[in-house]
């Protein structure tokens, strides 16, 4: 009878947890708060903008704002996909090739040594002091946006990989070890597994430094894009256009985060940043 029970535990424990559903009460307690204050925020600006008598091209009230974003819907929606092509092409390159050298650098210290610091002096260059000769270097189109995007990507996930690759329970390793597993195996089965929350963590602040790279390089030179946009509106104190503009690239970057956010619950769910809160 004891044998029949401790299988059985060990059959539920073998077993493949459930993915937890998203409930409608844990989307209004994670939605419902930043509404409320974006809310409250959006009102007293309007407010303040009305008692002072501010003129529109210095500060326009949110309600003109909103008015210009949803009478251009279409142009900014235009000009909004070119930059998010921009940001997710730069995202993938940046985090793929941090991954990939994180994974190098993670079984040797020598190589993490000589080319940590390569990788901290680039994220210590200003961006904006790059981004001109990139455009010099590949023109005026797609590439050095996505290559900027991809540079502000590279060292935050790089950093976070090897720490994950790295974060490892001894224990389970020495158990792999025991049963002649082979390192692709204790590096897909323990070492991937262990590194996935620092993976995702970092991927949320990549994903909008992705957006802020694709701007700085429309702003550096691009004949479209939502950077391209602002910058011409800024120039010429459309400020109606100015405020959309970045309305629209803060609702990318909101979206993108909570695209992380979904994939990272789907991969997650048995970590426990996923079942707490």
């Amino acid at each position: 009878m004891r044998l029949d029970v401790a299988a059985q535990s060990a059959a539920r424990l073998s077993g493949r947890p459930k993915v937890p559903a998203i409930s409608w009460g844990d989307a209004r307690r994670a939605v419902l708060p930043p509404l409320v204050v974006l809310a409250v925020s959006l009102l007293a600006w309007e407010a303040f903008v009305r008692a002072a008598g501010t003129p529109p091209y210095i500060l326009p009230a949110p309600s003109a704002v909103l008015s210009d974003a949803v009478a251009h819907a279409g142009l900014y929606a235009g000009q909004g996909l070119i930059t998010l092509g921009e940001a997710v092409g730069g995202f993938l390159i940046g985090a793929g090739g941090a991954v990939a050298a994180a994974i190098f650098m993670a079984y040797s210290r020598p190589l993490e040594q000589g080319l940590l610091p390569l990788a901290v002096v680039v994220k210590a260059t200003p961006i904006v002091a790059v981004a001109p000769l990139l455009v010099i270097w590949f023109g005026f189109g797609y590439a050095p946006k996505v290559l900027i995007s991809a540079l502000l990507v590279f060292f935050p996930v790089l950093v976070n990989a090897i720490a994950g690759f790295r974060d490892v329970s001894l224990a389970q390793l020495e158990l792999m070890r025991s049963v002649h597993a082979s390192a692709w195996e204790v590096f897909l089965k323990l070492r991937l597994r262990s590194s996935l929350p620092y993976l995702f963590s970092a991927c949320k602040v990549a994903v909008n430094l992705s957006v802020i790279g694709a701007v700085v390089g429309e702003w550096s030179g691009a004949d479209s894009g939502l950077g391209r946009l602002i910058l011409q509106a800024s120039l010429s104190f459309h400020t109606l256009e100015l405020f959309a503009g970045i309305g629209y690239l803060a609702l990318m970057g909101i979206l993108l985060t909570v695209l992380v956010g979904v994939v990272e619950r789907r991969m997650l769910f048995w970590h426990p940043s996923t079942l707490i809160g």
